[in-house]
């Protein structure tokens, strides 16, 4: 049977978990994974639910349980490792293009998507208007840590 546009993109956005969720050593409650493609520029980045808490990927050790006043693991958060996640994301992202280009789609100028570990279940959304680009004092970032935050609160109203 001959693959179709949703099986490749469902399998690229498979591969963008994965990839997330080698970084926090598939330990991680949700996973939240923003790209976005405007103007020529791609851009990716990632956050995490851990034990409740909501951490961008260079917090993750500030959301483990403490034991003894010690944490219970330390993830590598460094630098190279984080730029590297950041690098494959990219390159995922890129491939979802070439298969827009491929199949004749359009392509998303924003795909936000959530991973629920425990129910290995994903949502994503997409939007195919500009989002940040139109606008003189938005960036991708801007937009990633809007989402960031307003996951954050819902995460800490019952606190």
């Amino acid at each position: 049977m001959k693959k179709v546009f949703e099986d490749y993109l469902a399998e690229l956005q498979a591969d963008i978990v994965a990839i997330c969720l080698e970084y926090v050593n598939d330990r991680a409650d949700d996973i939240y994974m923003y790209c976005s493609f405007e103007q020529g520029a791609y851009s990716f980045d990632v956050f995490y639910k851990i034990n409740g808490k909501v951490v961008r990927k260079h917090q993750l050790n500030e959301a483990l349980e403490e034991l003894n006043g010690q944490p219970n693991e330390i993830y590598d958060v460094s630098r190279e490792r984080q730029w590297s996640m950041l690098r494959i994301g990219v390159n995922y992202f890129k491939e979802i293009h070439k298969k827009c280009k491929e199949f004749n789609r359009e392509m998303p100028t924003e795909i936000k998507m959530h991973y629920n570990v425990k129910e290995n279940k994903l949502r994503a959304t997409y939007k195919y208007d500009l989002v940040w680009s139109n606008d003189e004092m938005l960036l991708p970032e801007d937009i990633f840590l809007s989402w960031f935050e307003e996951v954050s609160k819902e995460n800490n109203t019952g606190d």
